[in-house]
């Protein structure tokens, strides 16, 4: 296989105009390439999601490439150069929706299993993908209805390699071993309401938070860890008032959101939080929104052998990270015990004109194909 049948892949893909929850074919596409390879594939339908299921082989270790077809709306069109779902080459890059969030990868994916399969017909080990078109949404009927299926029938996961877009300044410099959680909350102080001009027949829900607000802004959550950064509390919004200058309002909603380390739980932080709206006395209503646990794989044979494959073809000793939000990768987690991400350069993901490097293309394949020769040929 050459550049070009990457390159021809990820333009087929970004041509369809897959906007969440929609796979407008790509799957089918896919599962055509790999069916004629030795995967047999499956379609996971939940309620209005296609998920694609593609295995190939029966025994272990199974090395599972995960991605997502959707894509984001696209924003303005005229503030694209080039139609979004036309894919265009242009100094030196692939311009498309979903040209770096994932396309270019679940492209290089399928390249790089057909081109491992056909030089090892009768590898050791087994290969599959878990395809969705629900992570770019509410990832409610995607990627975890998957794990749940897979679990309930006995099929058991030993790596998994999810093709989010994880380089920063170079293809290679930096691999996800794990992501922080994501824990919202919606505080509803309640107080008086009143008139400015008469406040002891008030109480102000505003004057009443901010001394909680302050305790909350300015705690430590934890110190993180080897992998993880310190837990951080951040305000969203805050809500108060009628809009007259003249009402002391009766009531104040904040929203708040914590990304958090697997050095704390979400049944920790929020007993914290718990305490110190009880120690100022307030009269509150609470309610949490767990938006994903943080997942972690410390180094071990996957993250080795993907630094290896990166070292190899590009000459950079990559970095191990958990920066950023999160990612199916926490879904993926529960069921297998070793989960990395992996992907092109991430500046321009989810942006106006979203492009890849075109001469990242092929040594991403290549960096694919290696680690499945590393962890199911060298390793076996």
């Amino acid at each position: 296989m050459s550049v070009s049948a990457v390159l021809q892949l990820t333009k087929d893909l970004i041509a369809r105009p897959s906007v969440t929850p929609a796979d407008h074919g790509c799957q089918q596409a896919l599962s055509i390439r790999l069916q004629a390879a030795g995967f047999v594939c499956e379609s996971m339908v939940f309620g209005d999601v296609t998920n694609l299921w593609a295995r190939r082989g029966t025994t272990e270790p199974l090395l599972v490439f995960a991605g997502h077809t959707d894509v984001v709306p696209t924003g303005p069109l005229e503030g694209w150069d080039t139609d979004p779902f036309t894919p265009t080459e242009r100094n030196g890059m692939l311009y498309g929706r979903g040209a770096a969030d994932m396309k270019s990868s679940i492209a290089a994916f399928v390249v790089a299993a057909e081109e491992f399969v056909a030089s090892h017909p009768n590898h050791p080990g087994s290969i599959a993908l878990l395809i969705t078109s629900d992570e770019e949404g509410p990832s409610i009927n995607g990627t975890v209805k998957v794990c749940e299926a897979l679990t309930q029938r006995g099929e058991k996961l030993d790596y998994c390699i999810v093709g989010e877009p994880t380089s920063v300044d170079a293809l290679g410099d930096t691999v996800k071993n794990g992501r922080r959680g994501s824990l919202s909350g919606r505080l509803t102080i309640k107080g008086k309401q009143g008139h400015v001009a008469y406040p002891h027949l008030a109480r102000n829900p505003i004057h009443l938070l901010a001394p909680a607000l302050v305790e909350l802004a300015g705690q430590q959550w934890d110190a993180g860890n080897e992998y993880f950064p310190a837990t951080t509390f951040q305000v969203s919004n805050l809500h108060s008032g009628t809009g007259a200058t003249n009402v002391v309002p009766g009531t104040a909603v904040l929203d708040f959101n914590f990304r958090f380390s697997t050095a704390s739980t979400p049944e920790s932080l929020k007993k914290r939080v718990g305490d110190i709206l009880e120690k100022h006395k307030l009269d509150y209503n609470l309610e949490w929104t767990l938006g994903g646990k943080p997942f972690l794989t410390p180094r071990g044979e996957l993250s080795a052998a993907l630094s290896l494959a990166i070292q190899d073809e590009t000459g950079i000793a990559t970095e191990l990270s958990t920066t950023g939000g999160t990612s199916d990768g926490r879904f993926i987690a529960a069921i297998c015990p070793q989960v990395v991400e992996f992907g092109p350069i991430n500046a321009s993901i989810h942006q106006l004109n979203e492009h890849v490097r075109l001469d990242a293309l092929e040594p991403l394949k290549n960096i694919y194909r290696r680690t499945l020769e590393h962890l199911l040929l060298v390793t076996a």
